[in-house]
């Protein structure tokens, strides 16, 4: 076996492994994916975290073939939709997700070592891993990383560092930006990746290109299939079996691996000589509350991590498309300090701890604490303590996120359960099942072989084999998602994918809203591509098939992006399926307020509203009688269809008791500030218990006094401070400014062009006093 960086570390390793967890921090290139796990196994059987499910199979391949043995018997790998080990097999690579799910089963009672391997990344689930780990303490504990900070992490898990220096082979650094201080940029990518694949052609090896996403891989592809004698090939987690083995492995030609950051870590591309790194990925953050997926510049340490892979196997030169000294922060921020941590939390409570009583390498951010848990009690996931609950332990092994877990699991018969499976597992597979073609002549097609417009029809349909005019399905995804059907299928003991049952669409659709009411969103009435649901809007995204003439949907996948300012995030709707507004009112969503009162044959009626996210989405009449006679009551008086003149009267009446209060001339008072007559009246007509607007006809003002003023001071209290003056040939509103020590005389109407005089006013002294018309503010003096 060739010689590694890391082999110095050999001896030292085995020996402090039987006393010590370890802190392995090693350069890339250096080995530590591969040698350790061979060394740790000479003290029993070995798990091994892998952040990606690429390096767990690449990886276990890699040592299987080392070992001239076939994959699964002494070195294996267990990952989503597929296993290839057993109880036997010495060493085990998964990613942190199955290594979750199966401490949750035993505390991984079945191995000796752990290796946690590439924290640096610090996903939600390896953070989670080690702080379980971390507790229970029952396993020796490998960390190893190239560029986390050891003796912080060493405190932590009370471990021993070491360290191998040096590495195979050198890389040398090259910029290409005008400025040293600029950084990396989105803008012409394809271009500026074709430009230096095309100086690089002579070099004597293949190229890695690190591109943030699929959108810009798929933009290179095309841009560079002209270049002759050169193939390029995608890397990301959604490739096929095929272009992985070709980008993995060597090729009698010379090839361009373009690659998201899943080429970062752990993987050996062999016959790589040079790297083009944009600078550039797309990773979660917290935005306003939200998980936004943005494009964001990488850290530096990611940085260091791009170039060493142009040293694997050969002196190599890695080319930066943006500034030496661009202004990268240190490290990438943890996954949990960046996203919603519903799925952290499910997953710590059915491991059996409250994600609360973990201790981590960094405190959690409460507010998204506080938001996880109130979804999952909510669901009934987690108990008060903070444990699952039986269904919680029910819906976390299931290989999908909590919410549609507890969807599957709630639907209220087999047909159904059967359709959210497939409609699940299309969401829950990261790339997009479809695209839609923008021929009209196929979309009016479309529309009329699926008239709905409902996303989550066409996708069951694809699912299930239907084909649909306008839309180019994407084979692989669409194998992906089968298979994640089936396994859920046959979790639930429901029947295979080929004979599924048929559905009713409105029962699903009522089913969904009934069970996560959260997920219903209304129109917007004078932004119609907007739709709210109460806590958050979303704009329909452009895959979504939501036609104009529905007014509410249910948003099942959203894909939040920042927007202009610092605390915006647009959030787009790419997954929605119409529901009918009264299918809304049948599950009792929003609540009932009382609108207008009506006169409907010689009866007066009240207009009650249906409210749901600031719309009203139905309307029906009710008698006005009993509570809901006394909105009509309050209208009536202050209308003067009844006691005339009683309502102006006692509103002055209020108004004076408020200012004779604010002046302190009242000897014990509460707050009245905010005192109003509807708020008095509507006060005296509960207490008086009447059920029936005409009941009125028996009370007169004197029944209704306002206890304010003392009756012997009001008279003269209400000529010092009146709040209407009559001039003659103006008309003045007056607004007392206590605080301030200001009057303000405002015009109401008359014909006089000039301003007040001071000596038609009352003497108010002590205050200032100004005139307001309009826009106009004058002092009168």
């Amino acid at each position: 076996m060739f010689s590694l960086p890391i082999d110095t570390l050999q001896a030292d390793f085995l020996e402090q492994l039987s006393d010590h967890h370890l802190i392995v921090e090693a350069e890339t290139g250096s080995g530590k994916s591969t040698r350790l796990p061979l060394w740790a196994a000479n003290n029993g059987r070995v798990l091994v975290i892998e952040p990606r499910r690429i390096a767990c199979t690449s990886l276990a391949e890699f040592l299987a073939e080392q070992k001239q043995q076939p994959v699964g018997e002494s070195v294996g790998y267990a990952i989503k939709l597929e296993t290839r080990c057993d109880d036997n097999t010495q060493i085990v690579f998964v990613t942190p997700g199955v290594a979750l799910r199966w401490y949750s089963e035993n505390k991984l009672a079945d191995f000796s070592t752990i290796i946690v391997d590439e924290f640096h990344e610090r996903r939600w689930d390896t953070d989670l891993l080690v702080a379980l780990l971390r507790e229970v303490n029952l396993h020796r504990l490998v960390i190893t990383s190239a560029t986390i900070e050891g003796e912080k992490l060493a405190r932590y898990i009370g471990a021993e560092r070491m360290q191998a220096q040096g590495r195979n082979f050198d890389v040398a650094i090259g910029y290409r930006a005008g400025d040293s201080r600029q950084l990396p940029d989105a803008r012409q990518l394809d271009e500026k990746v074709k430009q230096e694949v095309l100086a690089l052609q002579d070099v004597d090896g293949d190229i890695l290109v690190f591109l943030p996403g699929r959108k810009e891989i798929t933009q290179c592809l095309s841009k560079l299939s002209s270049i002759e004698g050169l193939v390029a090939v995608p890397l990301h987690a959604s490739v096929s079996d095929e272009q992985r083995q070709i980008a993995l492995n060597p090729q009698s030609y010379k090839k361009v691996v373009l690659a998201t950051n899943v080429a970062e870590t752990s993987l050996t591309i062999p016959n790589i000589v040079a790297v083009i790194d944009s600078g550039l990925e797309r990773r979660t953050e917290q935005r306003n509350g939200r998980t936004a997926l943005s494009l964001k510049h990488i850290s530096k340490a990611s940085a260091k991590q791009r170039a060493g892979r142009a040293g694997r196997v050969m002196d190599g030169i890695c080319i930066r498309l943006y500034g030496e000294h661009a202004a990268l922060t240190e490290v990438t921020p943890p996954e949990m300090h960046r996203e919603a941590l519903t799925e952290a939390m499910l997953a710590s409570a059915s491991c059996g701890k409250a994600l609360s009583s973990l201790t981590f390498l960094e405190p959690l951010p409460e507010r998204s604490m506080s938001q996880a848990n109130n979804l999952l009690e909510l669901m009934g996931a987690i108990d008060q303590q903070g444990l699952a609950t039986e269904h919680g332990q029910r819906i976390y092994p299931l290989p999908i996120d909590a919410l549609y877990a507890d969807l599957v699991t709630r639907m209220p018969s087999r047909a159904l359960q059967e359709a959210m499976v497939d409609l699940t597992s299309v969401i829950a597979t990261p790339a997009s099942l479809y695209r839609i073609s923008n021929s009209e002549e196929q979309t009016e097609q479309l529309l009329q072989q699926e008239p709905l417009g409902c996303d989550a029809q066409l996708a069951i349909g694809i699912l299930r084999g239907e084909t649909f005019s306008a839309v180019n399905v994407d084979h692989d995804v669409r194998k992906e998602a089968m298979a994640l059907a089936e396994q859920m299928r046959a979790a639930f003991e429901l029947p295979q994918l080929s004979v599924a049952s048929r559905y009713s669409h409105k029962d699903l659709v009522e089913a969904i809203a009934l069970l996560h009411p959260e997920l219903v969103f209304v129109r917007r009435i004078k932004r119609r591509e907007a739709l709210g649901n109460g806590e958050m809007e979303v704009v329909l995204g452009r895959e979504s098939r939501f036609l104009d003439k529905y007014q509410a949907a249910l948003v099942l996948d959203t894909h939040s992006l920042p927007g202009r300012g610092v605390k915006q995030t647009l959030n787009l709707a790419t997954f929605t399926m119409p529901i009918e507004l009264k299918a809304l009112e049948q599950i009792e969503l929003g609540s009932w307020q009382e609108g207008e009162t009506q006169t409907i044959d010689d009866q007066m009626m009240v207009e009650m509203q249906l409210i749901y996210a600031g719309r009203v989405i139905a309307t029906r009449h009710e008698a006005a009688t009993g509570e809901l006679a006394i909105k009509p009551m309050l209208q009536a008086v202050k209308n003067e269809q009844y006691l005339a003149g009683f309502a102006k009267q006692r509103h002055q009446e209020i108004e004076h008791w408020k200012l004779y209060v604010a002046l302190g001339l009242a000897e014990h008072t509460s707050d009245v500030s905010e005192l109003t007559f509807d708020q008095w009246f509507t006060e005296q007509l509960t207490l008086l218990e009447l059920t029936d607007i005409s009941e009125l006809e028996l009370f007169s003002a004197d029944d209704f006094l306002f206890d304010g003023i003392p009756y012997w001071q009001y008279q003269d209290f209400a000529e010092t401070y009146p709040f209407e003056l009559a001039l003659g040939d103006l008309n003045l509103d007056v607004d007392y400014q206590v605080n301030k020590k200001l009057v303000y005389v405002v015009y109401r109407d008359g014909l006089r062009k000039g301003y007040p005089k001071r000596w038609e006013l009352p003497t108010w002294k002590g205050w200032r006093i100004q005139y307001k018309k309009a826009s106009k503010i004058v002092d009168v003096k």
